[in-house]
């Protein structure tokens, strides 16, 4: 028996592919992800995008800064590079950081911002649908008072709703960048 020509068996395998390709499952369409960085100040719950956040810290040795508001709880040296770090709880007017052993530092360089957030707790990633994201209507952003000048949009997962804090907007305004009295 001859050996079949190499165009045949292509054709033979293309025919075995085709009869039993059915039996494969539909391809689904891949959905689209949103991933940030969970966090909680004054007892509400928020995210902010992973690329507005450079690192996360333990809260580290702070040396006081004369003159400064009192949201600003001072300078560490963090590797050899000397980093502010501000209270937001404090900024935002909702007290102070808590003070417990949760309180860490979410470090930010946004619009050549380089600074340290003291939050009460981080919660680590959180992935959400990129369709479960909503705009931040008015009453959402009045319901949180001075936090919600800087949320950029909700996302409603598993019936929580968890606010987009801008970093970005927070290193823009005027009232963060004033740090002396």
């Amino acid at each position: 028996m001859a050996a079949a020509a190499p165009f045949e068996q292509l054709r033979r395998l293309e025919r075995l592919g085709l009869e039993h390709g059915a039996d494969l499952p539909a391809q689904e369409e891949a959905r689209s992800h949103w991933t940030g960085v969970g966090f909680r100040i004054g007892g509400r719950h928020f995210v902010t995008p992973m690329e507005e956040v450079a690192e996360i810290l333990p809260v580290p040795e702070l040396s006081r800064v004369p003159h400064a508001r009192a949201w600003v709880r001072g300078i560490a040296n963090v590797r050899g590079t000397l980093l502010p770090v501000m209270d937001l709880v404090g900024f935002l007017g909702m007290g102070a950081v808590s003070g417990t052993r949760l309180v860490r530092v979410l470090v930010i360089d946004q619009a050549g911002v380089n600074a340290g957030l003291l939050v009460d707790e981080v919660l680590g990633m959180r992935h959400f649908l990129a369709e479960e994201q909503r705009d931040a209507d008015a009453a959402l952003q009045e319901s949180l008072g001075t936090p919600g000048a800087y949320v950029d949009g909700v996302f409603e997962h598993a019936g929580a709703r968890w606010p987009v804090f801008s970093m970005a907007a927070l290193a823009k305004d005027p009232a963060f960048l004033k740090v002396s009295e």
